[in-house]
């Protein structure tokens, strides 16, 4: 038995590497030290000749494998055929965030190709095709800037192969990818294509144009389309830094071209995990131990073998699966068992013994990080100082995608074959196949579209994975493990539980000194920028683990620290006798990025105005994934006492914004989202097992209570660009609680706000 981390609950002691849960973190969560440590590694020991090699030989099975008759390929990223059409090869999985189209648009630009005869499509799962851009876009925040580059491109395409990184995550499709893969690429491939047309043309390069996939030669009159020249394009070696193209030349990025994913979703003939099928592929559904952590005791499989059309069922250490000819009968099957599981030690576990646990965990006063400058005590006790303090609390969240996990496994001849849709390709072959005890050699997977996933789908935390491994060595045809909403709703990876207790004192209408305690699994340093400027800070996380595992939800810490930050920002300026806007700006670095950012949204949403009695106007801003969002809710209170939320305005600075159509509805999303979470969904705990089920209980916000419209607004700063998908969802609950407490006096502290306003 191990060591209780949270010796301070009263709780049976936690259980250790069976579990799995306390000590697992989301792989999102581990990139960046990965990746500097095996970068280490490769530069110490293995030389940049070795690692160079290498590189060279993945770039060319990458060709290899996208590449073929009549079409040739570049950079394993792209390929051109005779008849000019450019296929983009996306590392990133499409689980409707629209970055597929926003990389294709990149590319394209700077390959001036015609936009018609651009196509986009998955890459394969093979390490050929790990993801160097994201292993280079994470290293500066690593290693700094300086360090990060002294690494060659050949090492850092080792370190990616050697994690394996695939990830689709973090917002990092259009910053890092985006700009680091898809626009050089693009680059050096039109300067190859004009290097080739040069010399079968026999003039000077730089008398050559490119437009609409074709290099032109303006004095002569001839041209040579792209399709002609890619097979002699491709034998040459593209240039690592090539030129390109400023702002002003853009022709693709920053226009609102319309996704082409869209319509294949709208027809019905997009297919999903949970769509697809096999000939005589069967179809199982399972039920795991209720607690995490439990084991499976016992179960008596006759009930469910009764049942017509169930054909197996199948014991693992924690759950049991049963295998019929469709979804309806396995489910069927399930529901006729009664198994019996043991509660894994954790039958004291409850979110009120949670909160009480992390406050006491607090008060001890021993944080596992602490950070800040300036002394925040002596600010604390200086004459005039005026204190407020304020406990804040947020509930684990569940990630509620639309399509529950279904994977489907085939092991045919020594081989594992998986379709499904995840977040991490080559990571999934690697866990299936350490679950199936084969090699990664062993392990084919076939990556799909994704119905949802904000983090869930990360294979570090997906436990299908696992089970279908298992499940497909056990049975001689291919079989579908679906999950039901049930499963999925109480057998999360949630948004961890959290409280932070805050303490700040003001003095001449300014801060004098902030101290933020939080406890939960991750420390939030170093991903939630503190973008305040004050004379004296405490940050300090205190690392506290509970029988769930806590996984990265959209946006990830910058939830929580957002909402307790800039709900408390409103709580000093009241202190202060200030407007909660002016308050923020005497806080901001004068022509900076923020302040720019949150006077544009307090203009557009006539911050200052008069409202209607009862209605209530709340302001806030985060940042988060390199991108600055300010966002002002207008709200009020419903007879029944839950928020109403009546506008909603949201001023973004991403540095580019690359597609604003698709942009603009990933911003409005991620609101509506924050606004969702923060007004009604929890996930509780009670006996250490989930209480929630089903939407039902775990309700996400209606379209008749969302704001009717939502107004986005971009600021073209130019700065480095930032994410995009996950960055409009942090500010909408403290900008909601804001509106509240401006609208009823009254400061509601936790969420979701739906319990409190009906308590």
């Amino acid at each position: 038995m191990a060591d209780n981390p949270n010796p301070d609950l009263d709780l049976p002691e936690m259980k250790g590497p069976e579990t799995a849960a306390p000590a697992e973190k989301p792989k999102r969560k581990g990139v960046k030290r990965r990746i500097f440590l095996i970068g280490s590694a490769l530069v110490v020991g293995g030389g940049v000749f070795g690692v160079w090699w290498t590189d060279s030989s993945a770039r060319a099975r990458g060709n290899s494998l996208i590449g073929g008759e009549g079409k040739s390929a570049f950079g394993s990223v792209v390929t051109i055929a005779e008849d000019d059409t450019v296929t983009v090869f996306s590392p990133h999985i499409d689980f409707g965030q629209g970055s597929q189209t926003a990389l294709g648009q990149m590319l394209a630009d700077e390959l001036d190709a015609a936009w018609d005869k651009v196509t986009i499509e998955q890459a394969p799962a093979d390490l050929a095709f790990a993801n160097t851009a994201l292993a280079k876009g994470f290293l500066p925040s690593m290693a700094g800037d300086f360090a990060a580059g002294l690494l060659p491109d050949a090492v850092i395409g080792i370190m990616a192969r050697s994690m394996p990184l695939m990830i689709t995550g973090g917002s990092s499709a259009v910053r890092f990818t985006g700009e680091l893969a898809m626009r050089r690429t693009g680059a050096a491939v039109r300067a190859a294509l004009v290097a080739e047309a040069a010399d079968r043309l026999g003039v000077p390069e730089s008398e050559l144009t490119t437009a609409d996939s074709k290099v032109a030669h303006a004095k002569s009159g001839r041209s040579l389309r792209y399709g002609e020249l890619a097979a002699g394009a491709a034998e040459r070696s593209l240039s690592s830094d090539p030129v390109l193209k400023t702002r002003e030349q853009w022709k693709l990025i920053g226009k609102p071209v319309p996704r082409r994913d869209i319509p294949a979703k709208v027809d019905g003939s997009a297919v999903y995990g949970i769509d697809f099928k096999l000939p005589e592929m069967r179809v199982a559904t399972i039920a795991a131990a209720p607690v995490r952590g439990g084991k499976l005791q016992s179960v008596d499989e006759a009930p469910a073998l009764a049942v017509k059309g169930v054909e197996k069922v199948v014991k693992l250490d924690d759950a049991v699966i049963v295998v019929a000819k469709g979804y309806w009968p396995a489910k069927k099957g399930l529901e006729a068992l009664s198994p019996q599981f043991s509660d894994g030690g954790h039958a004291a576990i409850s979110t009120p013994a949670i909160y009480a646990a992390q406050a006491k965990l607090i008060d001890g006063g021993k944080p596992d990080g602490a950070f800040g400058e300036g002394d925040v005590d002596a600010a604390f006790g200086s004459p005039g100082a005026k204190l407020v303090e304020a406990e804040y609390r947020v509930p684990f969240l569940h990630h509620a995608m639309m399509e529950p996990f279904a994977l489907t496994g085939h092991f045919k001849d020594g081989t594992l074959h998986l379709w499904g849709g995840l977040q991490d390709p080559l990571t999934t072959r690697s866990r299936a196949a350490k679950a199936a005890g084969l090699e990664v050699d062993q392990v084919v997977f076939h990556p799909m579209i994704m119905g949802g996933g904000f983090g869930r789908r990360f294979p570090d935390i997906v436990e299908i994975i696992d089970q279908v491994a298992v499940l497909a060595k056990q049975v001689p045809y291919p079989v579908k493990l679906v999950w039901s909403r049930e499963e999925d709703v109480t057998h999360g990876t949630y948004r961890c539980q959290s409280l932070a207790k805050l303490k700040g004192c003001v003095k001449d209408g300014k801060i004098a000194a902030l101290r933020i305690d939080y406890a939960q699994g991750d420390s939030a340093e170093g991903e939630v920028p503190f973008i305040y400027d004050l004379p004296a800070t405490s940050r300090r996380h205190f690392a506290y683990r509970t029988n769930q595992i806590d996984g990265p939800w959209r946006s990830v810490n910058a939830t929580q620290l957002g909402f307790y930050t800039e709900s408390f920002m409103d709580e000093l300026a009241l202190a202060a006798g200030e407007d909660p806007y002016q308050f923020r700006r005497k806080h901001l670095a004068p022509g900076g990025r923020h302040l720019k950012v949150l006077d544009e949204v307090a203009k557009r949403s006539g911050w200052g105005s008069p409202l209607p009695e009862g209605v209530g106007r709340g302001i806030a801003i985060v940042e988060s994934f390199g991108t600055i969002v300010a966002e002002v809710v207008e709200a009020g209170v419903k007879e029944d006492g839950s928020p109403k939320v009546l506008k909603a305005f949201a001023v973004v600075d991403c540095g580019t914004t690359v597609n604003p159509l698709n942009a603009d509805a990933q911003i409005m999303g991620g609101l509506i989202m924050g606004l969702s979470s923060a007004i009604g969904e929890a996930v509780t705990l009670d006996k250490g097992a989930v209480v929630q089920s089903n939407f039902s209980d775990y309700p996400i916000l209606k379209a008749a209570d969302a704001p009717p419209a939502v107004d986005v607004h971009f600021i073209e700063s130019g700065a480095k660009t930032g994410g995009i998908g996950e960055p409009g969802l942090p500010p909408a609950s403290p900008a909601l609680a804001n509106a509240l407490a401006a609208a009823t006096g009254k400061r509601m502290r936790n969420l979701p706000l739906l319990t409190q306003a009906k308590a």
